[in-house]
Formats: structure tokens, sequence, C-alpha cells
């Protein structure tokens, strides 16, 4: 028999995979190289692990990497750690959209866990009042794993470092907890991974089968990367759209640590990636030492790599620009966020350039750097302590050269959508006030208690400085995300920065007082009211449809006696506002429904006292619509955009309440859609859908459906002719670009510039046309993310909102696109027979984010009837 001790792990796995293939003479039939492996073979040895401490497979039933690890796996195994070690703690932090725990283990010595949090006080302390850091202070390393649920080495090698730091009593394992605190943030997306573990497991046979075009290795629509509604949770760090993201920032800033890892995987035919990366393509309010210092635990991860004969790259590809990665939003904060991106067997076993790529392969490796980051981190930890006091002193010099003094944000009538600011603000530690006393100051008129006042001159000041950030112009173009994330324009409201006489005239307070909502609903009155600005108002309206209330909405502004505690006055309401008459047929709990929903919402309804009028139409106008309960179809599935999807999804679901109806388009053929009220198309490939089915949305529109559609969807609406205007050809822009003494080398760039990677762009809008019903102002920023640019229609009237002539107001895009961009259409309405077409160039729900431009998806669905 061969005798395998004495050789490293890696070469024994890879020899007993040859011995199999050998055997078998098929690629097919090597599942018995990854289903005998031992859960140590991943880990060092001569460790003297503690036996009291439960190996994965000891809870698993079989060694990490046999299968992969669903989260509820995942989350016993912490646990059963936590129990037998006193090494370990688990903190439940937060609950997913499917109601799974989110953890946040605290692996550090007995003695530093008797003192835990007088540790973690005094290190917050430090951060705060600048105080010198002694050189024995402890470092606190925050290991996150598998943000993308389907990049799922970095989750099943939690298992495995978590038990290394717990059982072994090797010397560095014991100086690294005696003088440190690690955090092991064990799967940043448990409802991703577990929806990818279903797949990959319920496909892997007894004999593997590494074949690209095996069903296992094409996850179907949607992937496992993304959280329950389908979005990017490695993208909302900086947006907070998500319970998972929220959770991790409050104790992001409950640790503040030194350096946070970021583990992912990235194409089977790749290698292996850390950073540094690009050095030009990190954000410009990153101090350079950042880089410096990650280049250095770098040469730790390079030297185990080696030691393991891996094949890996650094310092190119990806970036470190957008503050809403794991990698980057620690960067503002004076840590070291680095990311990890490994080749994925995105399965058990796949054939790929560099060789069969198996599972455990891919688990080994997270493993090697999350413990080359250890060496790295206690072998540079004079530097690393030295660096984040320095970050903040720095930051302090960066504030004494800045002649903006803070900046003030202009509320609106949306008190919600205003409040969600103030609340996204102070959960990254942003220090602001809300204006006390109303006054105007660069020509924004600041009502009290309904402004918000960012000073610059705060720790923030990084973070806060790119929130407000309107630059266009970047040493390095190339964006591997977007290239802004202004947190104003992104909600639609005006802001300015000031120097300091200008924030001085500003009186100030830390309190904020709620509007004082009316909850004296009377029983005897003529109808009830409510204005449709507040971004709660579209879930209040879904609400009572729901509830068989019926209503009607105002398609023109009308001054009506309200009355309110005996007394009567008159109140204008604005176009858009919705009225519930008593003179038609109401639920009998009426008054007890509305009145517990608007408070619940915080949204002022009127007792209005007769249907005659001051000024404008009266109640009983024609040009008052009903607006009956919407029944829509939201088409998803394979073919089309899983995020944009999602976003729509989450919208509709989560801010409205709506439940739209999911049908993947391969089912869209053939399907009878009468009964929907709207269809929703996403970016997308719609080729799919044949010609009977186009030709009976057609006359669906024609008796009047809403059919709504954003980015590549457009383009398939004008082939098909349901819009006027023509989408311009990729060659179109192309001939755009001058191409004159370019060379090979220089593709790349030139493809860089030809794309919009996510840019702010201002339109004018159409105050007048319902679908701009709620908007205050005449301008709207939208946020761009593709390069499509849509030709002006023979209809004015069919162009809602229009790009200005010069377009851009924030982030990366060039010259040559600005120019073919401006006064082009932004969103096209067109009306068809008693049905009509609406078309959004940009992704107007983008991330859950761009709380400016999503309530253009409630009025296409509400206000339908003023615009058909």
């Amino acid at each position: 028999m061969l005798n395998l001790h004495g050789i490293s792990s890696r070469i024994r796995r890879q020899f007993v995979a040859l011995i199999t293939m050998s055997l078998f003479c098929s690629l097919f039939a090597v599942s018995s190289a990854t289903a005998k492996i031992s859960d140590l073979d991943y880990l060092p040895q001569n460790q003297n692990y503690d036996k009291s401490i439960p190996l994965p497979a000891d809870i698993l039933g079989y060694p990490v990497g046999t299968w992969h690890v669903r989260h509820d796996q995942l989350v016993n195994y912490m646990y059963a750690v936590a129990e037998a070690s006193d090494r370990v703690t688990v903190k439940e932090i937060g609950r997913t959209h499917e109601h799974r725990p989110l953890l946040l283990l605290t692996i550090t010595s007995p003695s530093n866990h008797s003192n835990i949090d007088a540790i973690r006080q005094q290190h917050i302390q430090q951060i705060e009042n600048g105080e010198s850091v002694p050189q024995d202070a402890p470092l606190i390393i925050n290991m996150g794993y598998s943000v993308h649920g389907n990049e799922p080495s970095g989750a099943n090698a939690s298992m495995l470092v978590l038990y290394y730091l717990a059982a072994s009593n090797g010397d560095e394992v014991n100086t690294l907890l005696n003088e440190n605190v690690v955090l092991l943030d064990p799967s940043l997306n448990p409802d991703g991974l577990s929806r990818f573990a279903q797949w990959a497991n319920s496909h892997k046979g007894k004999t593997l089968v590494s074949d690209k075009l095996h069903r296992e290795h094409r996850e179907h629509w949607p992937s496992g990367r993304t959280n329950h509604y389908w979005f990017d949770l490695n993208r909302d760090w900086l947006l907070l759209t998500h319970p998972e993201s929220k959770a991790r920032i409050r104790e992001f800033h409950s640790w503040r640590p030194h350096i946070l890892t970021d583990f992912h995987e990235m194409g089977t035919d790749s290698t292996y990636f850390f950073q540094p990366g690009i050095a030009s393509r990190k954000n410009p309010w990153t101090p350079d030492t950042n880089v410096t210092l990650t280049a250095a635990l770098g040469d730790f991860h390079a030297k185990a790599l080696d030691n393991d004969k891996q094949l890996y790259f650094t310092q190119e590809s990806f970036d470190d620009f957008y503050y809403g990665k794991g990698s980057t939003y620690p960067d503002a904060h004076g840590s070291i966020g680095i990311l990890f991106e490994q080749a994925s067997s995105r399965g058990h076993l796949q054939d790929s350039i560099n060789g069969l790529l198996s599972f455990p392969d891919t688990i080994q490796n997270q493993v090697t750097t999350s413990l080359s980051t250890f060496k790295g981190a206690l072998a540079n930890k004079k530097a690393i302590l030295a660096y984040q006091k320095q970050f903040y002193a720095d930051t302090k010099d960066l504030m004494k050269d800045d002649k903006i003094e803070g900046f003030v944000i202009q509320g609106n009538k949306d008190e919600s959508r205003f409040e969600r600011v103030a609340s996204i603000l102070a959960s990254h530690q942003i220090d602001f006030k809300y204006v006390s006393k109303s006054t105007k100051v660069k020509g924004l008129e600041l009502a009290a208690n309904n402004a918000i006042y960012v000073p610059a001159k705060q720790a923030q000041y990084r973070l806060l400085r790119s929130l407000f950030s309107e630059r266009q112009r970047f040493a390095d173009n190339t964006f591997y995300d977007v290239s802004n994330w202004n947190l104003p324009l992104a909600f639609n409201l005006n802001y300015a920065s000031l120097n300091r006489s200008e924030a001085r005239k500003l009186s100030t307070s830390n309190e904020y007082v709620k509007s004082a909502v009316s909850t004296g609903i009377e029983a005897d009155a003529y109808a009830y009211a409510f204005e449709w600005h507040d971004y709660e108002a579209p879930k209040l309206l879904q609400f009572l449809l729901s509830n068989d209330v019926q209503v009607r909405v105002a398609g023109a502004d009308f001054t009506a006696q309200v009355s309110a505690n005996g007394k009567v006055s008159e109140r204008d309401f604005s176009r858009g506002a919705i009225l519930i008459p008593a003179a038609l047929k109401q639920p009998t709990d009426l008054i007890k429904m509305l009145s517990e929903q608007a408070s619940a919402l915080n949204l002022a309804v009127y007792n209005v006292a007769s249907g005659l009028t001051s000024k404008g139409i009266d109640l009983g106008s024609r040009r008052f619509a009903p607006v009956n309960l919407p029944k829509v179809l939201l088409i998803g599935g394979k073919g089309t955009s899983q995020y944009e999807v999602g976003e729509i999804w989450h919208y509709l679901d989560t801010r409205l309440g709506l439940p739209a109806t999911l049908l993947d388009l391969s089912d869209l053929n053939g399907r009878d859609i009468s009964d929907y009220t709207h269809i929703i198309f996403a970016s997308g490939s719609y080729s799919s859908v044949n010609e009977k089915t186009v030709e009976n949305m057609k006359q669906w529109v024609q008796k009047g459906g809403v059919l709504i559609g954003q980015k590549s969807a457009v383009r398939w609406f004008s082939q098909n002719k349901w819009i006027d205007n023509e989408v311009l050809s990729r060659a179109d822009i192309d001939d755009a670009f001058d191409t004159d003494d370019l060379g090979f080398g220089d593709q790349s760039a030139l493809a860089a510039k030809k794309l919009i990677a996510g840019s702010v762009y201002r339109a004018d809008v159409d105050l007048s046309h319902p679908l701009m019903f709620g908007y205050e102002e005449s301008t709207l920023p939208l946020f761009k993310t593709n390069n499509m640019i849509v030709s002006q229609g023979d209809n004015p009237f069919d162009e809602v909102a229009t790009y200005l002539k010069e377009p851009l107001v924030a982030g990366y895009t060039a010259d040559e696109l600005q120019k073919m961009i401006g006064s082009t259409p932004a969103i096209i309405v067109k009306r068809t027979g008693r049905g009509s077409v609406i078309s959004f160039v940009d992704n107007i729900h983008f991330r859950g984010y761009w709380d400016g431009t999503n309530k253009l998806m409630a009025n296409s669905i509400f206000m339908a009837p003023l615009i058909n």
C-alpha cells in the first residue's frame, strides 16, 4: 500500500485524484478524491489541536468540501465550537429577509474575553479622541466570507479557520489570540449561500462531472450570488437597503477593525487574486499608506501561495473606488479592507485551463490566505496600529485645508424621504444637525425642521465628502463599479456646500420634530384626501385599494374646505392627490382602517367638508379618475437581469405592499395576459418572445393595459414600434470615438471610455404629466448605468423627461458620450388606444437606493388612469 504521509496535504489530494482518474479512465470519476479528505488536511500540522473542539466533520457528518455547506449547518457548527471553546463567543446581529441568523463570532483568549467590552471601548475611545495607541494594544481583525452566495469557498473555509483558532495550541495562534481579537463573519449572505448549496448539492452524483456544460456548473436564474430579493449585497455596505448590511454596519462601527477581509470567487479559468490591486483605481480619499500596508500583507499571501505552488496575481484588475463594497468601506475609516478572489469550481469539480479545479482546492486557498492574513497582521502590527491613528490625524489636516465648512440638504414635502436620508447618515456615524430656524442660504429656502446641516469637519470627513461628491474626472477612468453615489442626488434633494461664514448663519438643533399628523378623521366628512408627495403615499393607496376602498386621483390642483376639531378652513391640494368620497360604497370600517394605516405611515389625511371647491376642479369632476386595484405582472427568469427584476420586486413588495406576479420569460409565450393591468420588463434579451405574443401585447395595451420597461427593454419596445423613438446602434456609438493612432494595447482603455458604469445625469421633466405627479422640481437626477441613447420622436408630448444639453452631474462619462446623450429623451410615455407604453432609459430603482426616481414606478401604476 502506498504511504502518503510526510507529503503536503495538497500534493496528497492531487495524487489520490490522479490514481482515481487512472483507475476509472475518466474525468468524471473523481469523487473519492474529495470525499475522503480530512478537515485537518487543510490546516497546518503539529499544532497540538485540542481534541475537545469538534472538527467540522464531527458536526456535518463529512469533511469540509465533500458537500456544499448550507447556512443552517454552518450556524450549527459555529455554536458547537463556541460551546466547546472558551476562546469563542457567538452573537446574533440580525436576521436576513428569509429569517436566517446573521452571526458574528469573537475569537480571542479567555482572559481577553473576560474583559472584551472594555477592550472594545478602549479601542473606540482611542480612535475618537486621537489618543496614542500602545504598541501592545490589540489588533481587531474582522474576517468576512462569501458575500456572494454562489462564491461558497469562503463560507466553507470559515469553519476550518474557526477550528484552527479555537483548537490550535501552536505558539502563533496563542500569540494571535492573547494579544489581539479576531471577529469572524462566516457568511455575509446566508440566503444566497443556502440557495446555491441546494443547487450544487442536488446536482452532485456519486461520480463527479467536471464538464463545464454540466448542469451543476450552470446555475439557473436567479443565482445564489444575490440575497432574497436578488440584490448584490457587496454593493450595499454604503446604501443600507437590506437587513444584512444594516446589521453588519452596526457591528463595524461598534468595533472599527484594523483589518477587514472580503473573500470572493471569480471565473473558473482564473487563478487567485489578492489586493492591493491597481493603485490608481483606489478612491481619491483613501490614503496611499492604505495601499502600502495592503501590499505588505500581500507579501505574506504570496509567500503562502508560493509554498503551495499556487498561481495568483495582484496589482491588477478590480478597483478600490466605490466605498459601498466590503473591501472599500473600511478604507474610508482608517481600516484596511482586503479583497480576495478565488477561481470558482461552481460546484464540486470543474475543468479549467489550469486543469481540474475541485471544490476542496478552492477552499484550501481561502484557508491559506486567511492564515497568511493573521501572520501578516502580526508581523506588521506596529505599522497597522500607527496607521489608524495617523489616518485621523491626516484627516484633520485635510479638513484644515478644505474651504468647505459643511453641507446643507434641503427637505421638501416628502418627509419620509427626508427621514431616510437622515437615517443613512446616522447609520454611518456621520454627525449632522437639523436646521431649527428658517433661513435662506446659497439660494436654498431652508425651512425649520426640514433641512439637515452636515459639518465637514468631523471624523467621517472622507466618507461624507464622497457622499457629496460631484467629481467627474479621475486619475484612472476605468471603473469596476459605479463612479458616483451622491446621497442627496439619489434622493432628489437640493443641497449646497457652505463656507464658514455661510454655515454660521444657520441655527441648528440635534432634535427632529415630526410634523404633527392629524388623527382626527371624522365619520361624517364629505370625503377624505391625502397628498401624493410623500414617499409612503403609494403604500397607503395600495392598502386602501386592497381593502376595497373606492378612491379617485386628482388630475389637477384644487382648493377644498377641510374640517378639523370643529373648524373649517381651506387647503390647497396638488394634482395627484388621492380622494376617498363618502358618496361611494365604502367598507364599514373605513374610518378605523384609514386612521390606523395613515398613523402608521405618518401621513396626514384631511376631512373634506364639501364637494365644491374655491379653486380648481370640483370633487365630482371627470378629472378625478377612478383608481382600481392593480394586478401587476413582472417578467423575470433566464434572459432578464436578476438585479433589476429583484429591485423592482423589492420596491413593489417592501415599499408598496403590492403582490406582483413573477413570471419567467420562458413561460410568457401563449400566456393569457388579459387579467393584468400592468406588465413590467426590466433589462433583458426578449428575442424569444414570439410574434403572436407581441401582437397579443399590442392589443392588450390598446384595450387599456400599461406596458412598462427600462434600459434594454426600451430597445425591444422600439423594435416592436410600441414607441416612436429609435435607439442608436452600437456602431453609432463606436463611430463617435476616434481610433486614429491607437494600438493593440489601447483596446481596453477605449472600451472603458464607451461604458457608463454609474454616473448621475440630470433631465428636464414635465411636471404637468401624471407620471411626474408628486414631484416638485423641474429637473430630476437620474442614475445612468448604460450608454443606450434614444432619438427624439415626432410627438414632443411623449417625452416626459429629456436630458439636459450638458447632462452629467457627477461621476465619469467620456466627453463623446455626454455630447451624444445631451438633449435626448430619458423617459417616454406613448399612449396607444386606451393604454400606454412607459419607457425608462435608466434604472429607476438602482440598488434600492435611488429613492428620487423609484416613485416613478408607483406613478406608472397608480396614475395610469390619468395617463390613459
